[in-house]
This record gives C-alpha cells, sequence and structure tokens, in this order.
C-alpha cells in the first residue's frame, strides 16, 4: 500500500467533518474535477457520517459548498471496490498485472447495476480510480 499524505487543506475537512458528525475519518480526497470530496471513514462509521435523512452530508455540503460523498474502508481490494459502488451489486474484481508491472482492475457488477456503477459521465469509475489509485497503485479500472 501506498504511503498516503493529506494536504492542510484534506486536514481542515477532515477535522471539520469528524467535529459535526462525530464519526471517525480515515481520509480525505478532493476531487476538484467533479466538484467533490470524497470521505474514507473507518468500518462501522458511515451510517454516523451520513446520518438520519442525510443530515449530516447536507450541513457539511452546506459548509464546504461541494457534493460530499462517503466510502467506508476495507483491508481488502474486493471490499473496498464494493464499499464504494453501493448500492450497485460488484459480482467480481479482478486485478491482474500487466507486463510493465502496473495494475489493472475489472469490476463485473449486475447488468441492472452497470449505469450506477459507471455513474454520469463516469464520475463513480473516477471516485474508483482515485481511491484504488492511492491506496492499492491500481493504474486503470475497467467496468464490466
Amino acid at each position: 500500500m501506498p504511503t498516503i499524505k493529506l494536504a492542510s487543506d484534506e486536514i481542515r475537512y477532515i477535522t471539520l467533518f469528524e467535529t459535526l458528525t462525530g464519526a471517525q475519518i480515515r481520509d480525505c480526497i478532493i476531487d476538484d474535477d467533479n466538484s467533490r470530496i470524497i470521505f474514507i471513514v473507518n468500518p462501522g462509521y458511515a451510517g454516523i457520517a451520513i446520518g438520519k435523512n442525510g443530515i449530516n452530508i447536507k450541513r457539511i455540503k452546506k459548509v464546504i459548498g461541494k457534493n460530499i460523498e462517503i466510502v467506508e474502508y476495507a483491508d481488502s481490494i474486493e471490499q473496498f471496490i464494493k464499499n464504494a459502488l453501493y448500492p450497485a451489486r460488484v459480482k467480481l474484481v479482478k486485478v491482474s498485472t500487466l507486463p510493465d508491472n502496473k495494475k489493472t482492475v475489472s469490476i463485473t457488477v449486475d447488468p441492472v447495476d452497470k449505469g450506477f456503477a459507471i455513474g454520469k459521465d463516469g464520475k463513480n469509475i473516477q471516485k474508483i480510480k482515485l481511491i484504488l489509485k492511492r491506496y492499492f497503485d491500481i493504474s486503470n479500472v475497467m467496468v464490466a
């Protein structure tokens, strides 16, 4: 697993989020291309981070002015992907190493959920790529 370094903005967002929600935040990824912040929460804290009827997300979105997404951390790449794509039903995750030692992931989802897994303009795939690059040094992601 690559070493994760947090910038001052990320630390500030983590502190704000933990203060307002009480959830334990593991990481924060700022995605300026999609005007969103992805918070990686410790296992079991997704519900607390979201809040009843999404109240915590709405409150933080109002303060920060960006969309907020929550992903629950997992040690295994398969479970991490399932958490990031929830509620899409992930059937299979296959990790391959290319001859140049770059890793690629192929994700098979239920055909009904393929559109959701990819997301509008591919934003869910971009989220998966950001997370997998940061935690598992994966260079490419494909959804089938």
